[in-house]
Protein backbone atom coordinates (compact mmCIF):
# COMPACT_ATOMS: atom_id res chain seq x y z
CA UNK A 1 0.00 0.00 0.00
CA UNK A 2 1.25 3.69 -1.02
CA UNK A 3 -0.56 6.16 1.40
CA UNK A 4 -3.50 3.73 2.62
CA UNK A 5 -4.26 2.69 -1.22
CA UNK A 6 -3.68 -0.26 -2.50
CA UNK A 7 -1.15 -1.18 -5.72
CA UNK A 8 -2.56 -3.03 -8.55
CA UNK A 9 -1.33 -6.33 -9.44
CA UNK A 10 0.16 -4.98 -12.58
CA UNK A 11 2.55 -2.64 -10.68
CA UNK A 12 3.61 -5.03 -7.90
CA UNK A 13 5.15 -7.52 -10.23
CA UNK A 14 7.04 -4.78 -12.08
CA UNK A 15 8.23 -3.84 -8.82
CA UNK A 16 8.85 -7.69 -7.57
CA UNK A 17 10.48 -8.53 -10.82
CA UNK A 18 12.61 -5.02 -10.40
CA UNK A 19 13.41 -6.04 -7.06
CA UNK A 20 14.58 -9.61 -8.40
CA UNK A 21 16.83 -8.41 -11.31
CA UNK A 22 18.52 -6.07 -9.08
CA UNK A 23 19.14 -8.34 -6.43
CA UNK A 24 20.73 -10.43 -9.13
CA UNK A 25 23.04 -8.21 -10.73
CA UNK A 26 24.35 -7.40 -6.90
CA UNK A 27 24.95 -11.30 -6.94
CA UNK A 28 26.36 -10.80 -9.67
CA UNK A 29 28.78 -7.74 -9.04
CA UNK A 30 29.82 -9.35 -6.06
CA UNK A 31 30.60 -12.76 -7.53
CA UNK A 32 32.66 -10.27 -9.95
CA UNK A 33 34.62 -8.44 -7.22
CA UNK A 34 35.38 -11.50 -5.71
CA UNK A 35 36.54 -12.44 -8.42
CA UNK A 36 38.92 -10.14 -9.15
CA UNK A 37 40.17 -9.93 -5.77
CA UNK A 38 41.19 -13.39 -6.24
CA UNK A 39 43.08 -13.01 -9.67
CA UNK A 40 45.00 -10.12 -7.60
CA UNK A 41 45.68 -11.86 -4.70
CA UNK A 42 46.82 -15.11 -7.00
CA UNK A 43 49.11 -12.20 -8.64
CA UNK A 44 50.29 -10.87 -5.58
CA UNK A 45 51.02 -14.09 -4.25
CA UNK A 46 53.01 -15.61 -7.53
CA UNK A 47 54.85 -12.27 -7.79
CA UNK A 48 55.80 -12.69 -3.93
CA UNK A 49 56.48 -16.23 -5.12
CA UNK A 50 58.77 -15.63 -8.13
CA UNK A 51 60.68 -13.12 -6.29
CA UNK A 52 61.41 -15.68 -3.21
CA UNK A 53 62.63 -18.20 -5.67
CA UNK A 54 64.59 -15.89 -7.66
CA UNK A 55 66.69 -14.36 -4.94
CA UNK A 56 66.28 -16.99 -1.68
CA UNK A 57 65.33 -20.17 -3.19
CA UNK A 58 68.53 -22.42 -4.23
CA UNK A 59 69.51 -21.85 -7.69
CA UNK A 60 68.64 -25.12 -9.12
CA UNK A 61 65.37 -25.06 -7.59
CA UNK A 62 64.75 -21.82 -8.98
CA UNK A 63 65.80 -23.12 -12.68
CA UNK A 64 63.32 -25.79 -12.23
CA UNK A 65 60.17 -23.84 -11.42
CA UNK A 66 61.23 -21.13 -14.16
CA UNK A 67 61.65 -23.55 -16.90
CA UNK A 68 58.27 -25.38 -16.23
CA UNK A 69 56.66 -21.85 -15.20
CA UNK A 70 58.13 -20.87 -18.96
CA UNK A 71 56.90 -24.21 -20.78
CA UNK A 72 53.28 -23.46 -19.24
CA UNK A 73 53.27 -20.01 -19.57
CA UNK A 74 55.41 -19.19 -23.26
CA UNK A 75 53.73 -15.68 -23.74
CA UNK A 76 55.22 -14.69 -20.26
CA UNK A 77 58.31 -12.54 -21.10
CA UNK A 78 58.81 -12.12 -17.68
CA UNK A 79 59.18 -15.51 -16.84
CA UNK A 80 61.46 -16.34 -19.17
CA UNK A 81 63.95 -13.20 -17.92
CA UNK A 82 63.79 -15.25 -14.38
CA UNK A 83 64.46 -18.29 -15.87
CA UNK A 84 67.63 -16.66 -17.18
CA UNK A 85 68.99 -14.98 -14.31
CA UNK A 86 68.25 -18.32 -12.45
CA UNK A 87 70.00 -20.30 -15.23
CA UNK A 88 73.17 -17.62 -14.38
CA UNK A 89 73.06 -17.86 -11.12
CA UNK A 90 72.92 -21.61 -10.85
CA UNK A 91 76.23 -21.30 -13.25
CA UNK A 92 74.47 -22.62 -16.61
CA UNK A 93 75.78 -19.57 -18.26
CA UNK A 94 75.61 -21.44 -21.41
CA UNK A 95 72.29 -22.45 -21.33
CA UNK A 96 71.13 -18.98 -20.34
CA UNK A 97 72.67 -17.19 -23.09
CA UNK A 98 70.11 -19.20 -25.70
CA UNK A 99 67.12 -17.58 -22.90
CA UNK A 100 68.37 -14.10 -23.03
CA UNK A 101 68.54 -14.36 -27.32
CA UNK A 102 65.19 -15.04 -26.97
CA UNK A 103 64.14 -12.36 -25.01
CA UNK A 104 66.39 -9.85 -26.09
CA UNK A 105 65.83 -10.70 -29.68
CA UNK A 106 61.72 -10.65 -29.53
CA UNK A 107 59.37 -7.62 -30.43
CA UNK A 108 59.56 -6.80 -26.15
CA UNK A 109 63.07 -7.17 -25.80
CA UNK A 110 64.84 -4.10 -23.68
CA UNK A 111 68.43 -2.76 -23.47
CA UNK A 112 68.84 -4.46 -20.11
CA UNK A 113 67.70 -7.89 -21.60
CA UNK A 114 70.82 -7.21 -24.08
CA UNK A 115 73.25 -6.45 -21.39
CA UNK A 116 72.25 -9.72 -19.85
CA UNK A 117 72.92 -11.43 -22.45
CA UNK A 118 75.98 -9.96 -23.10
CA UNK A 119 76.89 -11.00 -18.90
CA UNK A 120 75.92 -14.33 -20.36
CA UNK A 121 78.12 -14.70 -22.98
CA UNK A 122 80.88 -13.21 -20.82
CA UNK A 123 80.49 -15.77 -18.17
CA UNK A 124 81.03 -18.53 -21.26
CA UNK A 125 84.46 -16.68 -21.84
CA UNK A 126 82.84 -15.00 -25.39
CA UNK A 127 84.83 -12.43 -25.38
CA UNK A 128 83.46 -11.36 -28.48
CA UNK A 129 80.03 -12.24 -28.76
CA UNK A 130 79.59 -9.64 -25.23
CA UNK A 131 81.61 -7.51 -26.71
CA UNK A 132 79.40 -7.12 -29.74
CA UNK A 133 76.16 -7.45 -27.64
CA UNK A 134 77.18 -4.52 -25.24
CA UNK A 135 77.69 -2.25 -28.50
CA UNK A 136 74.30 -2.94 -29.41
CA UNK A 137 72.75 -1.36 -26.44
CA UNK A 138 72.27 2.30 -26.52
CA UNK A 139 74.65 5.03 -25.38
CA UNK A 140 71.83 6.57 -23.28
CA UNK A 141 71.27 3.33 -21.21
CA UNK A 142 73.10 3.68 -18.32
CA UNK A 143 72.92 1.24 -15.80
CA UNK A 144 75.07 -0.12 -12.97
CA UNK A 145 74.95 -4.15 -14.85
CA UNK A 146 76.01 -2.16 -17.90
CA UNK A 147 78.99 -0.57 -16.68
CA UNK A 148 80.37 -3.32 -14.96
CA UNK A 149 80.32 -5.67 -17.63
CA UNK A 150 82.01 -2.43 -19.77
CA UNK A 151 84.39 -2.71 -16.81
CA UNK A 152 85.17 -6.27 -17.41
CA UNK A 153 85.54 -6.24 -20.90
CA UNK A 154 88.45 -3.25 -20.60
CA UNK A 155 90.01 -4.91 -18.10
CA UNK A 156 90.11 -8.52 -20.50
CA UNK A 157 91.42 -6.27 -23.17
CA UNK A 158 93.85 -4.31 -20.63
CA UNK A 159 92.49 -0.70 -21.28
CA UNK A 160 93.40 0.10 -17.51
CA UNK A 161 92.17 3.86 -17.79
CA UNK A 162 88.51 2.54 -19.45
CA UNK A 163 88.38 0.11 -16.80
CA UNK A 164 88.88 2.51 -13.91
CA UNK A 165 86.28 5.23 -15.49
CA UNK A 166 83.66 2.22 -15.35
CA UNK A 167 84.04 1.21 -12.72
CA UNK A 168 84.32 4.51 -10.88
CA UNK A 169 80.93 4.95 -13.11
CA UNK A 170 79.57 1.53 -11.73
CA UNK A 171 80.25 1.97 -8.48
CA UNK A 172 78.45 5.66 -8.15
CA UNK A 173 75.31 3.49 -10.03
CA UNK A 174 74.75 1.10 -6.64
CA UNK A 175 73.93 1.20 -3.43
CA UNK A 176 75.41 -2.26 -2.94
CA UNK A 177 79.11 -1.74 -4.42
CA UNK A 178 80.76 -4.46 -2.70
CA UNK A 179 81.39 -6.83 -5.27
CA UNK A 180 82.18 -4.32 -7.97
CA UNK A 181 85.20 -2.98 -5.25
CA UNK A 182 86.27 -6.38 -5.36
CA UNK A 183 86.42 -6.54 -9.03
CA UNK A 184 88.21 -3.47 -9.34
CA UNK A 185 90.56 -4.10 -6.26
CA UNK A 186 91.03 -7.56 -8.29
CA UNK A 187 91.91 -5.55 -10.74
CA UNK A 188 94.58 -3.71 -9.74
CA UNK A 189 96.24 -6.61 -8.33
CA UNK A 190 96.68 -8.01 -11.64
CA UNK A 191 98.18 -4.91 -12.82
CA UNK A 192 100.62 -4.93 -9.92
CA UNK A 193 98.97 -2.32 -8.12
CA UNK A 194 98.92 -3.74 -4.39
CA UNK A 195 98.21 -1.01 -2.47
CA UNK A 196 95.85 0.51 -4.22
CA UNK A 197 93.98 -3.28 -4.70
CA UNK A 198 94.02 -3.06 -0.95
CA UNK A 199 92.33 -0.11 -0.24
CA UNK A 200 89.60 -1.10 -2.72
CA UNK A 201 88.82 -4.49 -1.08
CA UNK A 202 88.88 -2.38 2.22
CA UNK A 203 86.11 -0.41 0.81
CA UNK A 204 84.21 -3.59 -0.60
CA UNK A 205 84.06 -4.81 2.98
CA UNK A 206 82.43 -1.57 4.72
CA UNK A 207 79.71 -2.09 2.32
CA UNK A 208 79.53 -6.02 3.31
CA UNK A 209 81.44 -7.22 6.23
CA UNK A 210 80.65 -10.77 4.94
CA UNK A 211 82.30 -10.83 1.10
CA UNK A 212 85.39 -13.48 1.91
CA UNK A 213 86.28 -12.91 -1.90
CA UNK A 214 87.29 -9.25 -0.97
CA UNK A 215 88.79 -10.83 2.53
CA UNK A 216 90.99 -13.35 1.27
CA UNK A 217 91.92 -10.90 -2.05
CA UNK A 218 93.10 -7.79 0.64
CA UNK A 219 95.25 -10.44 2.49
CA UNK A 220 96.58 -11.50 -1.12
CA UNK A 221 96.91 -7.85 -1.73
CA UNK A 222 99.09 -7.34 1.94
CA UNK A 223 101.14 -10.49 0.98
CA UNK A 224 102.15 -8.57 -2.12
CA UNK A 225 103.79 -6.32 -0.29
CA UNK A 226 105.28 -8.26 2.44
CA UNK A 227 103.00 -7.49 5.13
CA UNK A 228 102.31 -10.81 6.69
CA UNK A 229 99.81 -10.08 9.45
CA UNK A 230 95.63 -10.46 9.10
CA UNK A 231 94.10 -6.97 8.39
CA UNK A 232 91.99 -5.94 11.27
CA UNK A 233 88.59 -6.74 9.74
CA UNK A 234 85.80 -8.65 10.59
CA UNK A 235 85.97 -12.65 10.66
CA UNK A 236 85.37 -16.05 11.93
CA UNK A 237 88.01 -18.62 13.54
CA UNK A 238 87.53 -20.70 10.38
CA UNK A 239 87.29 -17.59 7.97
CA UNK A 240 90.99 -16.48 10.20
CA UNK A 241 92.49 -19.84 9.92
CA UNK A 242 91.99 -19.74 5.74
CA UNK A 243 92.86 -16.05 5.58
CA UNK A 244 96.24 -16.82 7.42
CA UNK A 245 97.24 -20.11 4.86
CA UNK A 246 96.37 -17.73 1.87
CA UNK A 247 98.93 -15.77 3.78
CA UNK A 248 100.98 -18.57 3.93
CA UNK A 249 101.11 -18.95 0.17
CA UNK A 250 102.01 -15.30 -0.62
CA UNK A 251 104.92 -15.53 1.34
CA UNK A 252 106.24 -18.95 0.07
CA UNK A 253 105.33 -17.62 -3.52
CA UNK A 254 108.06 -14.47 -2.64
CA UNK A 255 110.47 -17.27 -1.13
CA UNK A 256 109.75 -16.15 2.89
CA UNK A 257 109.75 -19.93 3.25
CA UNK A 258 110.32 -19.73 7.26
CA UNK A 259 107.38 -17.10 7.59
CA UNK A 260 105.22 -19.24 5.39
CA UNK A 261 105.74 -22.14 7.23
CA UNK A 262 105.03 -20.93 10.29
CA UNK A 263 101.94 -19.04 8.98
CA UNK A 264 100.75 -22.38 7.73
CA UNK A 265 101.44 -23.92 11.44
CA UNK A 266 99.51 -21.03 12.51
CA UNK A 267 96.69 -21.95 10.20
CA UNK A 268 96.50 -25.24 10.79
CA UNK A 269 96.41 -24.75 15.10
CA UNK A 270 93.57 -21.83 14.19
CA UNK A 271 91.11 -23.89 12.31
CA UNK A 272 88.49 -25.61 14.61
CA UNK A 273 88.64 -28.77 12.55
CA UNK A 274 91.44 -30.78 10.34
CA UNK A 275 92.97 -28.09 8.08
CA UNK A 276 93.93 -30.48 5.38
CA UNK A 277 94.90 -27.91 3.21
CA UNK A 278 97.37 -26.43 5.22
CA UNK A 279 98.63 -29.87 6.57
CA UNK A 280 99.31 -30.93 3.20
CA UNK A 281 101.13 -27.67 1.57
CA UNK A 282 103.08 -27.82 5.39
CA UNK A 283 103.97 -31.65 4.94
CA UNK A 284 105.06 -31.05 1.35
CA UNK A 285 107.39 -27.85 2.41
CA UNK A 286 108.99 -30.63 4.64
CA UNK A 287 109.61 -33.34 2.47
CA UNK A 288 111.44 -30.45 -0.15
CA UNK A 289 113.03 -29.23 3.06
CA UNK A 290 114.52 -32.46 3.59
CA UNK A 291 114.90 -33.73 0.08
CA UNK A 292 116.91 -30.23 -0.31
CA UNK A 293 118.96 -30.69 2.80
Amino acid sequence: MIDGQALPLRTLLAMTLAGMIGLAGCEQSAEADATRALQDLNMIDETNLNEIMLTAADPREAVGYFRKASAENPGRVDLKRALGRSLVRAGLSSEAVGVWREVADAPSGTADDRVQLADALLRTNDWDGGAAELARVPPTHETFDRYRLEAILADHKKEWVRSDSFYETAVGLTTRPAGVLNNWGFSKLTRGQPAEAERLFREALTYDATLFAAKNNMVIARGAQRNYTLPVIQMTQVERAELTYSLALAALKQNDVLIGRTLLQEAIDTHPQHFDLAVRALRALDTQGTTTG
